[in-house]
């Protein structure tokens, strides 16, 4: 669904299966946000081609974190001319622990290789400009992108509406969730593009969002 120019949000919607939101960033360089389970994948690219993209058109793919419901989807693209990003500390945590923690949930770790870190600061993606934020929390590398011109804020699952990332995950960590969720709470955003559940468009309705989760969520943390 084409929500903005050039912003196409893919909300996973089913209460059957876990998955999460995928979201594509058109221009000159298309990006690719969390492209979901490998087999669920077809989903999504369905969803894409009626508004006129397709998996061959993507250049890029941003990983906000390595979970599989986030992640395990690069494999289908190895094979393409994108370039991959994530975390040097999300690369650490999945080749330290990944294996682990992909079979705990029935899966392999999938196949994947990192074209370049996602570090703190400003990242130029064709004609549109992100700024990368470090979050861990629920996870010790995962980072959420922050694109300037339409203060838009990809949260990967650090933040949702009405709720927030979990943190009894191996490297997850309720104070630094805290922390982050703080830190994202500063920034001038219009639309909140959370990893799961709906997304929230409206500076006001972002705002009593962060005062909700802080004085729901913050002391269980």
């Amino acid at each position: 669904m084409k929500l903005d120019e050039d912003l196409y949000v893919y909300p996973w919607e089913s209460y059957t299966e876990n998955n999460c939101n995928s979201y594509v960033i058109g221009g000159d360089l298309p990006v690719l946000i969390d492209p979901g389970h490998s087999h669920l994948l077809g989903n999504l690219l369905r969803s894409m081609e009626g508004d006129g993209l397709s998996k061959e058109s993507i250049r890029c793919i941003i990983a906000t974190h390595g979970h599989p419901d986030h992640f395990e989807g690069v494999q289908d693209f190895m094979d393409l001319p994108v370039k991959i990003g994530i975390s040097r500390a999300e690369e650490e945590y999945l080749r330290q622990t990944g294996s682990a923690f992909y079979r705990a949930f029935g899966g392999e770790l999938p196949r994947f290789r990192i074209d370049f870190y996602l570090e703190e600061g400003e990242l130029v993606l064709g004609d549109n400009h992100f700024r990368v934020i470090n979050t861990p929390g629920h996870t010790p590398g995962e980072i959420c992108l922050y694109w300037v011109e339409k203060k838009a804020l990809f949260t990967g699952d650090v933040i949702f509406a009405q709720s927030v990332g979990r943190t009894d995950f191996p490297g997850g960590s309720g104070r630094q969730l805290r922390e982050s969720i703080d830190q994202l709470a500063l920034l001038d955003t219009e639309i909140l593009l959370p990893g799961h559940m709906e997304v929230l468009v409206g500076a006001d309705v972002i705002r009593r969002n962060f005062e909700m989760i802080r004085s729901s969520f913050f002391h269980m943390m």
